[in-house]
């Protein structure tokens, strides 16, 4: 994700859109649309100067308004998607925390052996679920794995289900001894179901992305409009085509492409949502509410998120 300080640098933030992908492809699509539209101009203008045909610039602007709607409706659809997958992710940040700061509260200080077991295995329910939302879980990612972890996860297709079981399973362990209360278990419960549910928006956030058939309709009608703006522009403005229809093509297809890169917002993208920078300050965050004195700093990964001075 790039963090940058907003209205503080117009220019400057300008410049790094070169840094994006995304924005290097509309670029390249551009250029090709502007080589198109100067074959098209030289072809009207210099080999067949006199036309008597029809100005059909009106049903242009039309269709571009339409066009525009319809892309209005994808950006926001693309942006909701973008900001729920924040808003669950920031909602884990805070049930993280609930379920350290009450086991911290009701289990006894002494007892470092569980507190120490429940904060790894809340940070690396975190941190499992950075790539699960991925490609799936990399168990070199984890912190603190036994050997016997790795065996375990290694032969599970869901790591985060199999952390939040052990979770559970030990404040249950803890019940069934009398280390904790009925009331004890009764305030934990919530926090912890709230990270399986969590878990369970964002899968539903990754795989449901725009009805396919509506994504190709967009593409399909930006193409065909692009390719023949230049023949309802060559008549009226002569070169100048050029220049117009490769600004609007780049309006176009740089919305529907910024649409696409945030639809995703788990991914490594650029604008991605820095889901492992906020799961290594939620595996900081617990050790401490849990008083557990162990290095906790996961593999860092600089090259996926990229700040804006």
């Amino acid at each position: 994700m790039i963090i940058y300080d907003g209205n503080h640098h117009w220019f400057r933030d300008i410049r790094h859109l070169a840094r994006s992908w995304t924005m290097i492809k509309v670029t390249r699509a551009s250029l090709a649309v502007a080589i198109y539209s100067t074959i098209i101009c030289l072809f009207r203008i210099e080999l067949i100067p006199e036309s008597e045909e029809e100005s059909t610039l009106t049903i242009f602007t039309f269709l571009g308004v339409v066009l525009s709607i319809l892309l209005v409706f994808r950006t926001n659809s693309a942006y909701d998607k973008w900001w729920e997958g924040r808003k669950q992710w920031g909602a884990l940040v805070n049930n993280c925390r609930n379920l350290a700061l009450y086991a911290h509260t009701i289990l006894p200080p002494e007892d470092h052996f569980r507190r120490r077991f429940l904060a790894i295995r809340i940070s690396n329910f975190c941190l499992s679920m950075v790539d699960h939302l991925r490609n799936g879980t990399k168990l070199e990612r984890l912190i603190h794995l036994t050997d016997r972890d790795r065996e375990i996860y290694s032969g599970v297709d869901h790591v985060p289900n199999r952390i939040a079981l052990e979770t559970w399973d030990s404040l249950q362990q803890a019940y069934k001894k009398g280390e904790i209360t009925d009331m004890d278990i009764l305030n934990l419960r919530p926090s912890h179901q709230a990270l399986l549910d969590i878990l369970g928006a964002c899968e539903r956030i990754r795989k449901t992305p725009i009805p396919f058939s509506y994504a190709v309709f967009l593409k399909v009608f930006i193409t065909a409009y692009g390719l023949m703006l230049p023949f309802a522009l060559v008549e009226e403005i002569g070169y100048a085509t050029i220049p117009a229809v490769t600004v609007v093509f780049f309006a176009f297809i740089g919305v529907e492409m910024m649409g696409e890169e945030i639809e995703e917002p788990f991914g490594t993208d650029c604008n991605d949502l820095p889901t492992h920078q906020i799961a290594t300050t939620i595996s900081k965050n617990v050790f401490e509410i849990l008083e557990v004195d162990v290095d906790v700093a996961p593999i860092q990964e600089p090259e996926m998120y990229q700040k804006v001075h």
